[in-house]
């Protein structure tokens, strides 16, 4: 994803002469092409991160699109309170971007963990959160982004995360998209487990049950036209994130759905849970210890839907 993102952004500023890219020295040749083509249009901040979003906001004010990039912990938790006043009270057009979001620097302990941003973020006035699910959706929330008039959050993985999307596909913030369709089940993804989801829902058809795949790349706000009609069509609808399931797109969803008189289906929420992570281990071990895996995730959902439909518990799929 973050390959990804260098590329479209390089691309970008050809044609967006304000675009300006802002960085906290985590020192790779990522932007290399960027900076040799747009060297006066890049800042390396250095290791001062809520420094980094007062400079945003200032050249935002000056009308210019500042696009604030680092690891996701640092760019959100460290700057929550620069984010709050400086970017939303002014509700100025700066781009933040945090990259290895999740689980994603998993073995470098919690300091690199990110699995409370969304829920953070998600609650102050006029900020847009986006969750791409691969790379051709990040590259599509870039663009979309640089359309708002006012702030924006983007997480996104960290190199490796295979391509869903064909090509790019057309983002229109706050409008979901259908990955794979389905009529039982609705399995609604934010973000980098996106490949997750569709290992899931190849898992529940083999069950016979069968799982509408969707990337809910936009969680604020939310594609509440979606939701209304997920919970009237399916008998379950679930959500997957790498991001605890108090505040992400799990709880986004259940905040939503709070608020309805009356709805068909029930729902399940799959993220970590409200702790540390207090051992180290790649992205997998990570997730194998949340339940982030397609085995543990399609049994929870098979055991849910027998419950729900007048049909035996399917057996459980050989990993």
């Amino acid at each position: 994803m973050r390959n990804a993102f260098a590329a479209e952004i390089t691309e970008l500023a050809r044609h967006e002469k304000g675009l300006v890219l802002l960085m906290a020295d985590i020192g790779n040749h990522l932007f290399d092409q960027y900076k040799e083509k747009y060297a006066a249009r890049f800042y390396n901040c250095g290791v001062a991160e809520a420094n980094m979003i007062g400079v945003a906001a200032g050249l935002a004010s000056c009308g210019l699109r500042p696009v604030c990039y680092t690891i996701t912990p640092f760019a959100t938790t460290r700057c929550l309170e620069q984010i709050r006043v400086d970017l939303c009270y002014h509700h100025v057009p700066v781009i933040v971007v945090g990259t290895g979001s999740g689980l994603s620097y998993a073995s470098l302990g919690a300091t690199h963990h990110s699995c409370e941003d969304l829920a953070m973020l998600r609650v102050l006035p006029g900020i847009k959160v986006l969750c791409p699910g691969d790379p051709m959706e990040v590259r599509g929330c870039l663009r979309a982004a640089l359309k708002e008039e006012g702030p924006v959050y983007m997480r996104i993985g960290k190199k490796g995360e295979p391509a869903i999307h064909q090509e790019m596909p057309r983002i229109e913030i706050g409008k979901c998209i259908v990955v794979r369709k389905g009529d039982m089940v609705g399995l609604l993804n934010s973000g980098n487990t996106l490949p997750l989801a569709l290992d899931v829902a190849t898992r529940l058809d083999s069950f016979g049950i069968s799982t509408e795949v969707v990337s809910f790349h936009t969680v604020k706000p939310l594609d509440e036209n979606y939701l209304e009609d997920a919970f009237t069509r399916f008998q379950l609808v679930a959500t997957v994130e790498e991001h605890s399931v108090l505040g992400g797109l799990g709880g986004s969803v259940a905040e939503w759905l709070s608020d309805q008189d009356s709805v068909k289906a029930k729902l399940i929420r799959f993220g970590t849970s409200d702790e540390f992570l207090r051992v180290a281990g790649d992205q997998l071990y990570a997730r194998s210890f949340f339940g982030l895996t397609s085995e543990s995730i399609a049994s929870k959902i098979a055991g849910k839907v027998s419950q729900y439909i007048d049909q035996p518990t399917p057996a459980r799929a050989s990993s």
